[in-house]
């Protein structure tokens, strides 16, 4: 949780818990690559600042401490030194994900276009010895289809279900830590249900991925690239791990600014990188153009559930949105109109001060709003702060305007237009009503007891 007197302080998690933090490096870099271990030992571990987050209140235990600890370079790297070795039952099958916000920040900081610095990446990440790299824009495809499906399922029993709405977005694990963990029951009844698209990227690779390679999940590695630290929060959920496997569906996060430290300790410049095609979940194809959802800034809930709601429920077919901005530029609001009426009233949320005025007017009953897209960073995912910042940790204000440049410019494609989409509906999911599409796509959120080990933040 960002506070303006303490932004550069460091979580009492780290300050507290540099011994357990400290063993769990050696133990990571023990017996395991040698030939790799000066080269990284200089690499960062995952700290998060309470400026890097939103899920700081009182949130992180001595256990998530030292499980995101983990989440850095060095695992990344003892698992590719482990295929080094000549004990083949050690070896790990790796496969990256790369979050499309992630791509305008490789684009802006080495002047390319985002398909480039897609190839590129996925060029570097492959000379280190990474197998599979993923794109996890379908996932996001699955994500929106089901937020859309719900939201419309929600406002018509609006009259009958007390909690039905509003109904906030899902896919930023910042603010759900925050609602689960410090809003509780106020809040979690609220949040769609559907999957976040990292946590549906996990079910695919360790799910449909690994069923297609004849694969058991726990033989592949799955590191995901994202914009924020947070998303290293969400890979621990309980929700979002095989027990049958004991494996987790995403076992390691790295952000955009990992990413970039490891070519800075390589001495590589994406620009002397080889192309190399992104992969695709499906049999021997390569990804072509990078393409995005609706949304400036993310993955564009609010538009494609707008739209959606809007032709579903009053048979209107929206073309263009409309957003105004109301206190400032990261809350707006969209509303659609029918005989003089306003019947959707839609907004966007960004940063915390927004989320607190959005929580304030939830209490007081004076919330007119159906949906809204809440994100935790200020700005929206390309602001992540795991990308987005300079030396001294501030929004890197030139380097964001780029991004944005280069975000809006990637084709935008519908998800229901994915034939890929439709046809694991049918041929991996049973239908789009089956069991299996709850179990897979969907997860509870609610309200959580801090736990007795819980690292006490006061603010």
């Amino acid at each position: 949780m960002k506070c303006e007197n303490c932004t550069k302080k460091e979580c009492s998690k780290k300050q507290k818990n540099d011994d357990t933090q400290s063993t769990s490096a050696d133990a990571l870099s023990s017996n395991d690559g040698s030939e790799e271990k000066n080269e990284f030992d200089t690499l960062a571990n995952a700290k998060i600042l309470l400026s890097d987050c939103l899920a700081c209140d009182s949130c992180m235990t001595l256990e998530e401490g030292a499980r995101v600890f983990q989440q850095n370079q060095k695992e990344f790297f003892r698992v590719l030194n482990l295929n080094k070795k000549c004990d083949t039952s050690k070896h790990k099958v790796l496969a990256v994900s790369l979050c499309p916000q992630s791509l305008p920040y490789f684009a802006a900081k080495f002047n390319l276009s985002v398909n480039e610095a897609a190839k590129r990446l996925c060029g570097f990440l492959k000379s280190l010895g990474v197998h599979y790299v993923f794109d996890t824009t379908i996932a996001a495809d699955f994500s929106i289809l089901e937020s859309q499906r719900e939201f419309v399922q929600r406002y018509q029993r609006r009259n009958q279900e007390e909690h039905a709405l509003p109904m906030f977005a899902s896919a930023c694990p910042g603010w759900i830590r925050y609602a689960e963990r410090v809003l509780t029951n106020l809040v979690t009844p609220h949040i769609c249900t559907a999957k976040s698209p990292q946590q549906i990227m996990g079910s695919l690779v360790k799910g449909y991925f690994a069923r297609q390679q004849n694969l058991s999940p726990d033989k592949i590695f799955h590191v995901v690239v994202a914009p924020c630290y947070d998303k290293k929060l969400e890979a621990l959920r309980e929700d979002f791990y095989t027990a049958l496997y004991n494996s987790p569906e995403v076992d390691c996060v790295l952000t955009s600014g990992e990413i970039l430290q490891i070519m800075e300790q390589k001495n590589v410049s994406m620009k002397d990188v080889t192309e190399v095609a992104v992969d695709s979940l499906f049999d021997d194809l390569k990804e072509g153009d990078v393409v995005r959802h609706d949304g400036k800034r993310s993955d564009g809930y609010l538009e494609h559930i707008f739209k959606h709601a809007a032709k579903e429920l009053f048979g209107v077919d929206v073309k263009e949105i409309t957003y105004k901005a109301l206190k400032n530029k990261d809350f707006q609001e969209v509303t659609l109109e029918k005989d003089g009426e306003t019947v959707l009233r839609f907004a966007a949320a960004y940063g915390f001060r927004n989320i607190q005025n959005m929580v304030l007017k939830l209490k007081k009953g004076k919330f007119l709003y159906h949906f809204v897209e809440v994100l935790a960073c200020p700005g929206g995912c390309l602001n992540g702060k795991g990308q987005a910042q300079s030396e001294d940790g501030k929004p890197d204000r030139a380097l964001l305007a780029q991004m944005e440049e280069v975000y809006t410019a990637i084709p935008v494609r519908l998800p229901e237009t994915n034939v890929h989409v439709q046809r694991m509906y049918q041929d991996w999911l049973e239908g789009m009503d089956s069991k299996k599409v709850q179990d897979t796509l969907h997860t509870t959120y609610s309200a959580v007891s801090q736990s007795t080990s819980s690292l006490d933040i006061k603010w």
